[in-house]
C-alpha cells in the first residue's frame, strides 16, 4: 500500500504540529514517565484507530516526508513494507508501556537495529511530531489534552530505551558489516547457498539470525538464519530461497556471484542452547528453517557434550530435501543425532504428512527443549503439538513469528 499523496491527505502546515524536544533521561521523581492513567488513556487511543490504522499510518508517513524531506534517504524506495513495521512497533511499544521490563528489551533490539538504516537521536523527535500529528486527526472521539500528554511521555520514554541502547551498541560493534559472497551453491532452481566473509570480527550465537541488504536493493533489508555454528576461519553462512515478489531472496539466489558485497546488520534472536543442561534437542525445520538447526547441532557437536539431538526436517517433496545430504552426514559422525525426513506432497523415502503430526508420532519428548524455524503456520501449529505433547511452553524457542511475518522472506 503506498502512502497517499500529500495533497490528498488535508496535511497540516508546519507551524500546526506539534514539537517535541530532544528526549533526554528524566531525573528522578521528575514524574515524566508514563503511569497507570497514561496506559488507560494510550490503550483507548489504540482501541479507536485500530480499524483505520491503514489512513493513519499513509497520514503520518506522508506528514513525516513533507516535514522532514531528509528523513525520506533512511527509507527504501518502496515503502510497503518498511512504512507499516515503523508504525505498529511504535504503537507495539506503546501497548508495553506499563511493562518496562519486556518494553526495554523490545527497544534495546530495535534501537540496536536501527542504526543500520542510519538513525541518529535527532531523527526521534521528528517522527515523535508527526506520531502526535497522526494520533490527533484520526483519534478523534479520544484525544484530548490529557490524552496528548500520556503520549508524550510514552514516546519520550520509547525514544531514550532507543537512543541509549544505540549508543551503548555503537561503543561495541559497527552499525553494519561489509561481507563479500565467497561462494554461491544452486541447491534448486529457487533454493541457494551462500557463503560469505565479513570485513571484520562477526560475533554471533549458532540458532541467531542477522539482516542481510543487498547491493541492487538499497535500504531494503531482510532476515536470514546463520546456517553454520561460528567458524574459526570467520565464514558464514546462509540457504535463501527466492520467493515470489521477494526482491532480496530473489537477487541473492539468482543474482548474486562470488565477489559481490553484501552489508549484514547485527545478530539476534534468542533461539539459542544452553549447554549447562542435559535436555534433549527436540529440531523442527520446515523448508529454510533446516538452517539454524543445522548450526544448532553442530553447536551440540562443538561444546562435546553426549545429549540426544532430534531433528525432523519438513519440506514438500524429497526434491525440496536440498540440505538432507549434509545432515546424513552428520548423523553418520554423531551417534546422538537422528534425522527423520518429512514430506507433506507425493511419494517419499521418509515420513508422510506435516511436520507437527510426524512429530506426534514419535517421543516421548516431556524430557527434551524444543527449537522451530520455518514459516511462520509450521511454527503455530508445531507449538500446538509440541505442548500437547507435554513440552512447556518456556522450553520452546523459535524466531518471532511478527518478525517472520513482517519479513515476507
Amino acid at each position: 500500500m503506498a502512502a497517499a499523496p500529500p495533497s490528498t491527505l488535508d496535511l497540516p502546515p508546519p507551524g500546526a504540529v506539534p514539537q517535541l524536544t530532544a528526549p533526554v533521561p528524566a531525573a528522578p521523581g521528575a514524574g515524566t514517565e508514563p503511569g497507570a492513567a497514561d496506559v488507560d488513556l494510550i490503550c483507548r487511543t489504540m482501541a479507536e484507530i485500530r480499524p483505520i490504522a491503514d489512513k493513519v499510518t499513509s497520514y503520518f508517513y506522508a506528514l513525516l516526508f513533507l516535514q522532514n524531506p531528509e528523513l525520506r534517504d533512511l527509507f527504501p524506495a518502496s515503502m510497503d513494507a518498511q512504512r507499516d513495521r515503523l508504525f505498529k512497533a511504535l504503537l507495539t511499544a506503546a501497548r508495553l508501556i506499563d511493562d518496562i521490563g519486556t518494553l526495554t528489551a523490545y527497544l534495546t533490539h530495535l534501537g540496536r537495529g536501527h542504526r543500520k538504516y542510519g538513525t541518529l537521536p535527532e531523527h526521534y523527535p521528528m517522527v515523535g511530531e508527526c506520531l502526535i500529528a497522526a494520533l490527533t486527526r484520526y483519534a478523534e472521539r479520544t484525544w484530548d489534552a490529557e490524552t496528548e500528554e500520556a503520549w508524550v511521555r510514552a514516546y519520550t520514554t520509547i525514544s531514550q530505551i532507543m537512543i541509549d541502547a544505540a549508543a551503548e551498541d555503537e561503543l561495541h560493534r559497527p552499525a553494519w558489516w561489509q561481507a563479500e559472497v565467497v561462494t554461491h551453491e544452486l541447491r534448486t532452481p529457487d533454493i541457494a547457498v551462500l557463503t560469505v566473509r565479513p570485513d571484520q570480527p562477526y560475533p554471533f550465537l549458532a540458532g541467531q539470525y542477522t539482516s542481510l541488504e543487498t547491493p541492487w536493493w538499497p535500504r531494503v533489508w531482510r532476515h536470514y538464519s546463520f546456517a553454520a555454528a561460528p567458524r574459526s576461519d570467520g565464514l558464514l553462512c546462509f540457504h535463501v530461497k527466492a520467493i515470489p515478489a521477494g526482491w532480496v531472496s530473489s537477487a541473492l539466489v539468482h543474482r548474486a556471484r562470488p565477489g559481490d558485497v553484501l552489508r549484514l546488520g547485527p545478530p539476534a534472536g534468542s533461539m539459542t542452547v544452553d549447554h549447562s543442561r542435559d535436555n534433549g534437542l527436540l529440531c523442527l525445520g520446515g523448508g529454510t528453517g533446516i538452517a539454524p538447526i543445522k548450526a544448532l547441532v553442530e553447536d551440540v557437536a562443538e561444546h562435546g557434550r553426549t545429549r540426544p539431538v532430534e531433528v525432523f526436517y519438513g519440506a514438500r517433496s524429497d526434491h525440496d530435501l536440498y540440505d538432507m545430504d549434509t545432515l546424513r552426514e552428520l548423523e553418520r559422525i554423531h551417534s546422538w543425532l537422528s534425522v527423520r525426513p518429512v514430506v507433506s506432497d507425493g511419494p517419499t523415502r521418509g515420513l508422510a504428512g506435516q511436520l507437527p503430526d510426524a512429530v506426534r508420532r514419535y517421543g516421548p519428548w516431556n524430557a527434551y527443549d524444543a527449537y522451530l524455524s520455518g514459516p511462520p503456520g509450521m511454527i503455530r501449529r508445531s507449538v500446538d503439538a509440541l505442548v500437547g505433547a507435554g513440552i512447556p511452553t518456556h522450553r520452546i524457542r523459535h524466531d518471532s513469528i511478527e518478525e517472520l511475518v513482517a519479513t515476507g522472506e
